[in-house]
């Protein structure tokens, strides 16, 4: 509209029924005749009522601030490497919510022990019951797994299952609780003593709105060699009893400079973590949604 001919000014004076042809009263009269969402004064697009009033609903709900932690699954992948679509992740949590409307999937974390009840075909009841400690949860959405580990005969065993694989029939949580790190996978290079649990541990419940207990112990590791460089990892429930020399504690802190200047690293945190617009909304839309369903 910077721009308008004679005769279009004409032609809308005429309509308008203004003596003067002058483009920017024409353009003036004109824009104060026709409704707002034809014309936005500050070139905006047109927002209805009744979106206003759902966004206001959507940011009255309050969702509890550790809902994230207790459904990590929902959240999309972070890593920058692979590949995300918005529409794909949408669909899995839709998937989700249908298989958690048939089975009852409990709150659980790392280091909380759980008892998993899967379909065996080759067991003698064709049901297979595995008790162990969760030392890792990974994998976003349909993909999400947790890992058990246990001690049987004196033998390390770790089962990994995939949280929404229909062939899981109910999980046990026997004691609730959590650990400082993210994974204990450290625990296959500590004593039997940590990762053993009895199959008929009964459960230990929690009163309803009590924080989850956090587990503080602290385990020491079995001396070297071990499967993973545990020492370079910010591991805070893993105790090191290995004396190095004034060399190779030399080479320790040399490895360790670059890990601390992640911190400072404002790209690489972006990178590989979700904004927090994306995980308010994703919360508000799967908290909103185990509502109603309850």
């Amino acid at each position: 509209m910077a721009t308008v001919g004679r005769r279009t000014c004409c032609h809308f004076a005429k309509r308008l029924q203004l003596t003067s042809t002058n483009p920017q009263t024409v353009i003036k009269r004109w824009s104060n005749t026709v409704p707002g969402h034809v014309i936005d004064k500050q070139r905006q697009s047109p927002m209805s009522s009744d979106r206003l009033k759902m966004e206001e609903v959507d940011k009255a709900i309050k969702v509890p601030k550790d809902f994230t932690s207790v459904y990590p699954e929902f959240l999309p992948n972070r890593s920058p490497e692979s590949y995300r679509d918005n529409l794909r992740d949408a669909l899995e949590r839709k998937d989700m919510l249908k298989r958690r409307a048939h089975i009852h999937l409990p709150e659980f974390h790392v280091g909380s022990i759980l008892a998993v009840t899967a379909a065996d075909h080759f067991a003698p009841d064709k049901t297979n019951r595995f008790v162990g400690i969760c030392i890792e949860r990974e994998g976003h959405g349909m993909w999400h797994k947790f890992t058990l580990r246990n001690v049987i005969d004196n033998q390390g065993v770790e089962i990994s299952y995939h949280l929404y694989n229909p062939t899981i029939q109910k999980i046990e949580v026997l004691k609730l609780e959590k650990r400082a790190d993210e994974h204990l996978r450290y625990l296959r290079n500590a004593p039997h003593e940590y990762s053993t649990v009895p199959f008929d541990l009964k459960a230990t419940l929690i009163a309803r709105g009590q924080p989850v207990p956090i587990n503080d112990i602290k385990v020491p590791l079995n001396p070297k060699p071990w499967l993973e460089r545990w020492e370079r990892q910010d591991l805070e429930g893993a105790e090191f009893t290995v004396n190095l020399t004034a060399k190779q504690q030399k080479k320790f802190d040399a490895s360790q400079a670059p890990r601390k200047l992640n911190k400072y690293d404002l790209m690489k945190k972006y990178r590989t973590t979700i904004n927090k617009e994306e995980k308010e909304s994703i919360s508000r839309e799967m908290y909103e949604s185990n509502t109603m369903e309850e």
